[in-house]
Parts: structure tokens; sequence; C-alpha cells
């Protein structure tokens, strides 16, 4: 009985082994499918944006010289009427000018092509324009500021009163700033009423600062 429960169970072994194996196998196998689909499918996408780069490359080269050529074109053609013109009035001599279209070109070869025009050439036959002196300017003096007196019925002047307060005291009878700056017996009376504010024991002084 023991041999033939031995036997039974490595049948059993040999037969999971080898269900094992072949999941395995077949596990092993969908894997590297998926990873050659995987591969395909990145090709797929570089090769178009590759040949989408090298595309914009070449048109951005093809047009880098296109402008650099219409530049070169357009400033023999600007050298040319600047000569002629220079020719016609006797300003410059043909040496000269040839000079300074050869400056103009050199410039153009030593700057990138997308960089801005090189600036018209000066001639050295050109006459030098005369300096002119400039007399010195006469500054004016300033006026002296004259300070204006200060409402003496603004309450609002007077640091601690606000719009309210004074609006109050003005109701209770105390208009001017003289009144709270030298109070007369009836007017403190008045300003008792007050006596609640901050700073109420330093208006009288406060007051007295204004001018």
């Amino acid at each position: 009985m023991a041999k033939n429960a031995k036997s039974s169970v490595d049948k059993i072994v040999k037969k999971v082994n080898k269900e094992f194996e072949k999941t395995s196998t077949q596990i092993e196998s969908l894997i590297n499918d998926a990873m050659s689909h995987f591969d395909s499918l990145q090709h797929q996408v570089q090769d178009p944006v590759r040949k989408l780069l090298k595309e914009v490359d070449e048109l951005r080269e093809r047009e880098m010289r296109r402008i650099t050529d219409e530049f070169e074109r357009r400033l023999d053609e600007f050298n040319e009427l600047q000569s002629s013109i220079l020719e016609r009035l006797g300003v410059a001599s043909k040496e000269d000018i040839r000079k300074a279209e050869k400056e103009s070109k050199k410039q153009l070869k030593q700057k990138p092509a997308a960089s801005t025009p090189a600036k018209k050439s000066t001639t050295k036959a050109a006459e030098p324009k005369k300096a002119v002196a400039k007399k010195p300017a006469v500054k004016k003096a300033a006026a002296p500021k004259v300070k204006k007196p200060a409402d003496r019925n603004d309450l609002t002047l007077i640091k601690g009163i606000g719009p309210a307060t004074a609006k109050k005291m003005k109701d209770a009878g105390i208009t001017s700033i003289d009144q709270i700056a030298n109070p007369s017996p009836d007017d403190q009376e008045k300003l008792k009423a007050f006596s609640s504010i901050k700073g109420f024991d330093q208006l009288t002084a406060e007051a007295k600062k204004i001018n």
C-alpha cells in the first residue's frame, strides 16, 4: 500500500510540474509577443517624428539661405543706388564708394544671417558738420513758496480729531481751532463732553502747534 501511495504522489508531482512548465512557457511567450508589439509600436511613432523633425530642419535651412541671399541682393542694390547718387552729387569719388561697399559687405559677413541689416556706410569725403556752440542755459531762480495759513475752522487739522468728532464739536459750539488752543471757561465746559476721546488731554497742545 505504501509503495502504491508513493507512486501516486510521484505521478501527481510530475503532472503538476509539467503543467507548471507549460504555463510558464505560455506566459513567457505572451510577454515576448507583448514586447515585440511594443517595439513595433515605438518604431511606428518614432519614425514619423524623426522624419518631421528632419523636414523642419531642412525647411529652416532653406529659408535661412533664401533670406540671406535676398538680404545680400537688396544690399547690393542699395550700394549701387548709393554709389550712383553720390557720384551724381559729386560728394565722394569712385574709390571712396568702392571702399564703402566693401566695408558694408565685410560687416554683413561678420554678422549672422538673422541679424538686422547693416547701417548705411558713411564716406570719408563727406563734409563734417560744424559744431555749434550752445549757450549755457540760465536757470531761473524759483520763487519762494508762500505757506498758506491754516483754516482755523477746520478742526480735523488737530491731531486726534477726526471728521465725525469735528462735526460733533461744531454742533456743540466749538467751531474754531482757537477755542481749543485757548478755550474760554464756556468753551472748557463744552469740551468736557469730549473727554472720553483718545488723546483729549493733548488737544490743547496740538491745537497750539497749528499756525
